[in-house]
C-alpha cells in the first residue's frame, strides 16, 4: 500500500480542508473556531458536503480509541455516526498532551480517562458556533434550534452542517461551551455502536506502519548484539553481497549493531543474517535466568529504600510478631515479551525543512524530541504521521524510543536523503526487545483473626522510569520509582503497620 495521492485528489482534498470549520484549541488551551491557517490546532474538522472530521491526540493499537474519542465528540454535535470520520493528530506536545503525562502519548488505560471531558468540549464548541451560524442565517432564536444527525432545524429551516461552515468559521465558541447532561445522551454508553476501525481492517484499506512505501526508498535490517549491552567490534559483509538486491553495510554509531540496506524486505533480512560480526560481551548481561532471579532474591535482604511513606519497617516487624497466624509468600515474574502482533517498524522521508516519520506511534511527544536530536533538527521540524499499529501492549513506549532512533540513524547513514523503511523480524523483538522486566517480592502478612495487623513488603526491579526521559522531580528526589512499586505502596487499602521496601536491580537488559 502506497502513501500517495494523484493531483487531481490532493487539490480536490485541499480545498475542502481550506474551506472547513475547524475547532480546536488555541496556544493559550482556550477552544476557538476558524479556517484552515489559523492558529488553532484541530480537534474537529466540518467540511463544506457536512462530513465531521475527528483528530484524535490518541491512537489506535486495536484497544477502541477511534471509536471511543470520536463517539465523545459525536454525541455533543449529534452527528451522524456514518458521516463521522477519523485521523491520527500530529505531534504536538503543547495542544495534544495527554493530560496525566503532561506529553502526547497513549497508554496506562488513559486515553477515555483524560480526554472524556476535553474531547466532549471540542464538540460542543462546534455546535455551539453551528447553531450560532444557523440562528442568525435563518433569524431565529438559537433555542429554537435542534439538529439530528448532523441536520441542523428550526420550524422550516433546514440545513446540513456544511451549510453552515462559511458563517461558523467567523464565530467565536463561549470559554466554556455547555456539554450535555448524561440523561441527553444518545451515543455514549451505546453497546451497538459499528467500531470506526472495522471497515477499514477488514477490507484491507486501513494502513499500518508496514504498508507504508515511499517512492525511492530502501529497507533497512539491522544485525543487533547477541547480548544485551554488547559492543561491535567487527563485521563482514562478504555474505550479504551475494544476496540480490542487497545495497550496503554500515556499522550503527551506537555500536550495538549493523545496519543493513536493501531494496525489499526479505532482501534486508537475508543479507542481515548473512553477517558475520565478532562481538564485545566485557560489559554484557552474561547471566542466566536463574542467576538474575538470584540477584533479584538476594536485593530483597537490602532493600535500598522504604516506598511507603509514613512507614516504620520495624513497626511493620514488630507487629507481624505478635500475629496468630503469619503468611508468607515469594513471587517470581520473569522478563516478558510484549509480543505485539505487528513487529516493529518504521518509515523515515526528507522534507523540505527536516523529515516526517511514518509510525504506529504511541508516544509523537517523545519520538519528535529524539529524531530531533539525533538528526540535528529542530523539533518542530520533526514531523509524526501516525498510522495504525497491529497491537502493542506497551510495546512501542519505550523511553528511549529505540526503532525510531535505530532508523533515524540508517537515514542519517545514507545521506539524510533517501528514505528509509526500518523493519524488525518478530525474532528480533522477541529475543532483544524492550520487556516487561524481571521483578522478585516477598510478602509477610499477620493475622488476627480475620484481620491483618501488619504487612512487610520487598520488592526488587529494574526502574521502568527512573533515569529515563519520563523521571519527574520527585523521582529524582526520592530515588523511587513508581512503577516498581505501583499498587503496592498506594494501595487503596486501609492496612495498619504496612511497609513497603525497594530495590533497583542492574542489568543491561
Amino acid at each position: 500500500m502506497t502513501i500517495q495521492a494523484d493531483r487531481r485528489s490532493f487539490l480536490k482534498g485541499s480545498a475542502a480542508l481550506a474551506a472547513a470549520l475547524i475547532v480546536g484549541i488555541r496556544p493559550d488551551g482556550s477552544f476557538a473556531a476558524g479556517s484552515a491557517g489559523a492558529e488553532i490546532n484541530p480537534f474537529v474538522r466540518i467540511l463544506p458536503d457536512g462530513v465531521v472530521q475527528v483528530v484524535l491526540k490518541h491512537f489506535e493499537m486495536g484497544q477502541g480509541t477511534t471509536t471511543g474519542l470520536t463517539t465523545l465528540i459525536a454525541e455533543e454535535l449529534d452527528a451522524d455516526w456514518e458521516r463521522v470520520d477519523i485521523e491520527f493528530a500530529p505531534a504536538d506536545n503543547p495542544r495534544y498532551k495527554n493530560l496525566f503525562f503532561g506529553v502526547q502519548g497513549t497508554g496506562g488505560s488513559t486515553a477515555i480517562a483524560n480526554s472524556f471531558v476535553q474531547h466532549r468540549k471540542a464538540g460542543a464548541a462546534a455546535r455551539e458556533v453551528l447553531v450560532a451560524a444557523a440562528a442568525a442565517t435563518w433569524g431565529v432564536p438559537a433555542a429554537s434550534i435542534r439538529i439530528e444527525k448532523s441536520i441542523l432545524k428550526s420550524g422550516s429551516h433546514t440545513a446540513h452542517f456544511g451549510e453552515m461552515v462559511e458563517k461558523a468559521r467567523s464565530l467565536t465558541p463561549s470559554k466554556d461551551s455547555t456539554v450535555k447532561d448524561p440523561s441527553q445522551f444518545r451515543l455514549i454508553g451505546t453497546d451497538h455502536l459499528p467500531r470506526k476501525d472495522i471497515a477499514g481492517k477488514t477490507d484491507g484499506t486501513a494502513v499500518f506502519a508496514l504498508d507504508v512505501k515511499i517512492a525511492g526508498m530502501v529497507y533497512a535490517a539491522v544485525l543487533h548484539t547477541p547480548r544485551f549491552g554488547g559492543t561491535l567490534k567487527r563485521f563482514d559483509a562478504t555474505g550479504a553481497k551475494a544476496i540480490p538486491d542487497f545495497i550496503d553495510a554500515k556499522a550503527s554509531p551506537l555500536k550495538n549493531g549493523v545496519i543493513v540496506y536493501a531494496k525489499n524486505t526479505w532482501a534486508a533480512l537475508s543479507a542481515r543474517d548473512a553477517i558475520t560480526a565478532e562481538w564485545d560481551f566485557s560489559k554484557a548481561e552474561n547471566r542466566s535466568t536463574k542467576a538474575l532471579a538470584d540477584h533479584h532474591r538476594c536485593l530483597l535482604d537490602t532493600p535500598q529504600w522504604e516506598a511507603r511513606k509514613g512507614a516504620d519497617r520495624a513497626r511493620s516487624q514488630a507487629a507481624i510478631d505478635t500475629a496468630d497466624q503469619v503468611v508468607e509468600a515469594e513471587l517470581f515474574f520473569p522478563l516478558l515479551a510484549h509480543a505485539p502482533m505487528e513487529p516493529l517498524n518504521c518509515v523515515i522521508e526528507p522534507t523540505e525543512n527536516g523529515v516526517r516519520i511514518y509510525d504506529g506511534c504511541q508516544f509523537p511527544g517523545g519520538v519528535q524530541p529524539a529524531l530531533a536530536k539525533v538528526l540535528k533538527l529542530k523539533p518542530e521540524n520533526v514531523e509524526v504521521k501516525t498510522v495504525y499499529a497491529g497491537g502493542l501492549f506497551g510495546r512501542r513506549a519505550t523511553p528511549t524510543m529505540e526503532y525510531q532512533v535505530e532508523a533515524a540513524l540508517a537515514f542519517a547513514l545514507l545521506g539524510s536523503k533517501t528514505p528509509v523503511k526500518l523493519v524488525r523480524s518478530r525474532e528480533d523483538d522477541i529475543r532483544g526487545g524492550y520487556y516487561r522486566p524481571m521483578a522478585m517480592h516477598r510478602a509477610r502478612i499477620g493475622l488476627k483473626g480475620a484481620k491483618i495487623i501488619g504487612w512487610d513488603h520487598r520488592i526488587a526491579c529494574k526502574p521502568i522510569i527512573k533515569g529515563t526521559a519520563f523521571e519527574s522531580k520527585e523521582v529524582k528526589k526520592s530515588g523511587i520509582d513508581p512503577v516498581s512499586v505501583e499498587g503496592v505502596n498506594n494501595t487503596h487499602y486501609a492496612i495498619p503497620d504496612m511497609s513497603v521496601g525497594l530495590a533497583d536491580a542492574t542489568t543491561p537488559v
